[in-house]
């Protein structure tokens, strides 16, 4: 598989942040009272993966090692900072939704955590496509839940009304004012993951099984071989032997 399609693929598939990974949970389960709100932070989010990517890839062989987690955060405030004031210009309505939650991709785990563990260790390319990738699994998680969430909260989907309303008694959907308020995000996040957990085991029954996360974000420190978290990882497994 080419390896820019494959970048693509891991961040879909194999790694979506939302459903894989868990990441990402606080606009996760803030913002998505609706699917365009959803859309909107996913697309956010991808571009300033996209962009502080390709930067921190350009610049993986002149940032000193010791300052490299407080240059990353600058260069994602930057476009953090461009994208917000984008919104305010362009979408003040989906600016006005979202709130908080724009500036805070800055702190995004998802963000620093492909810096570290791709962006800074890869050519430009691949870094753009992990970006892309990642943000369009992100995108795709945070719709799905608000799609769902704004069906069974209000009987609408991307603010058109999908389900007639009941009107004075009579018949009619009546909306399920829980699932646009913070526990609902709860409750569709979990029936999600559960579904996806359901097609993966069917697909292991079937000898099809969906490959497993790999790397610094799934906490698999082998296959990643990066840094001090491998080297932890070897003194551990050398501690142990020794133990023996």
């Amino acid at each position: 598989m080419n390896k820019c399609v494959e970048r693509i693929y891991n961040g879909v598939i194999k790694e979506n942040p939302t459903f894989i990974l868990m990441l990402g949970m606080c606009p996760t389960l803030a913002v998505t009272t609706s699917a365009i709100n959803g859309v909107g932070m996913g697309l956010s989010t991808t571009v300033v993966l996209v962009m502080s990517n390709m930067l921190i890839s350009m610049l993986r062989n002149i940032i000193p090692d010791k300052v490299r987690v407080p240059a990353f955060i600058v260069v994602v405030a930057s476009f953090v900072t461009i994208v917000q004031f984008m919104m305010q210009g362009f979408v003040p309505s989906l600016y006005a939704s979202l709130g908080i939650y724009i500036p805070l991709i800055v702190v995004n785990c998802i963000i620093l955590g492909r810096a570290e563990s791709y962006a800074s260790k890869n050519p430009v390319i691949p870094s753009i496509f992990d970006g892309i990738g990642m943000g369009l699994g992100f995108t795709f998680g945070l719709t799905c839940i608000g799609i769902v969430r704004e069906i069974l909260g209000a009987g609408q989907i991307f603010g058109f009304q999908l389900l007639p309303l009941a009107e004075d008694g009579g018949f009619g959907y009546t909306p399920i004012t829980i699932f646009v308020l913070a526990p609902g995000a709860f409750f569709v996040l979990a029936m999600l993951v559960a579904i996806m957990n359901i097609i993966r085991a069917r697909a292991e029954k079937k000898g099809k099984p969906l490959p497993a996360a790999q790397g610094c974000l799934a906490g698999d420190c082998a296959s990643c071989g990066q840094g001090s978290c491998s080297g932890k990882q070897l003194s551990n497994a050398e501690a142990k032997k020794d133990e023996e």
